[in-house]
């Protein structure tokens, strides 16, 4: 009997295309016995189904296994609100990219079948947290498995802050802003700000300006321990926004503090058995094959 028996399902709902793959899903893994909770806005793009339904939330309590149909920005979500309850997460490919989501639409049947039956591949990967403070006072956090990313917001404004990590003080700089990226997210965001691929299973942090006013600011790569500190600059036209994987927006005031570390939950993530994130590099990069 496999380890899975609730596969809780969020998919794309917004894609046809994703949309066909979670009926193609559906339909597989009820002919193969095993029970399936929709996710309360995937279960409006299946009406007639006979599933259960839940919020995205509850999945992590209710599934042994969700599976996430979609693109890397599906699957970011997805491990955002279900990290805390350590329901491992499998995706499918409905996006561009996929660095995340590696079984492709025409592979259903075959690769999810080896992941039920046992034959797969997990990975451990961290997130962040992130708060942002005012005169001492909480007005905003988030958490993110790619990225934090403080830039201008609206405006095309290079923005002042200064920097500490653990404590110690870096530098204050000038740029159009500063990405702290995860392993996962240094293939994403960080990797068009100039900074380096990070092999998934390491434990370190990565600290990325965006178009520095000095040309000797360049990616940091620290310890995956360390705690970050960001204090706005007093003297910023523009107010800077903080986002985490692009989402939970707080837009700052000179003065505020910007507080980033790993967050205490970790993510599983399932791979098919044949995974390999060099080969993933080399398709979603055009890295050369040969000479």
């Amino acid at each position: 009997m496999s380890e899975f028996q609730n596969i809780g399902l969020i998919g794309r709902t917004e894609s046809d295309s994703a949309v066909l793959s979670l009926k193609r899903l559906m339909a597989f893994l009820e002919r193969e016995g095993f029970s399936v909770v929709l996710e309360k806005e995937t279960a409006t793009a299946v009406p007639g189904h006979s599933a259960r339904v839940s919020s995205k939330d509850k999945l992590g309590e209710l599934c042994d296994l969700v599976i996430v149909v979609g693109g890397d920005g599906s699957l970011l979500g997805a491990a955002r609100a279900l990290a805390k309850y350590s329901v491992p997460l499998l995706g499918i490919n409905r996006g561009r990219l996929g660095f995340l989501t590696d079984i492709t639409p025409d592979e259903i049947e075959q690769k999810v079948g080896e992941v039920l039956a046992g034959k797969y591949m997990a990975e451990s990967r961290f997130l962040l947290d992130m708060s942002v403070t005012r005169d001492g006072k909480p007005v905003g956090k988030g958490s993110a498995l790619n990225d934090v990313v403080i830039h201008p917001g609206e405006f095309i404004r290079m923005i002042e802050f200064d920097l500490y990590i653990d404590g110690q003080f870096v530098y204050k700089q000038r740029s159009d802003g500063l990405i702290i990226s995860t392993p996962t997210g240094s293939t994403a965001y960080a990797l068009s700000g100039g900074g380096p691929i990070m092999h998934p299973k390491l434990d370190a942090i990565s600290v990325v300006p965006l178009n520095p006013h000095t040309l000797s600011s360049r990616p940091i790569v620290v310890e995956g321990s360390s705690e970050f500190k960001v204090v706005v600059g007093e003297h910023n036209v523009a107010k800077p926004h903080v986002t985490c994987d692009g989402h939970d927006q707080v837009v700052t005031e000179p003065g505020d503090v910007v507080r980033i570390h790993k967050k205490p939950h970790r993510l599983t993530l399932i791979h098919p058995i044949d995974h390999n994130f060099y080969e993933t590099c080399r398709t979603k990069l055009g890295w050369q094959v040969g000479g």
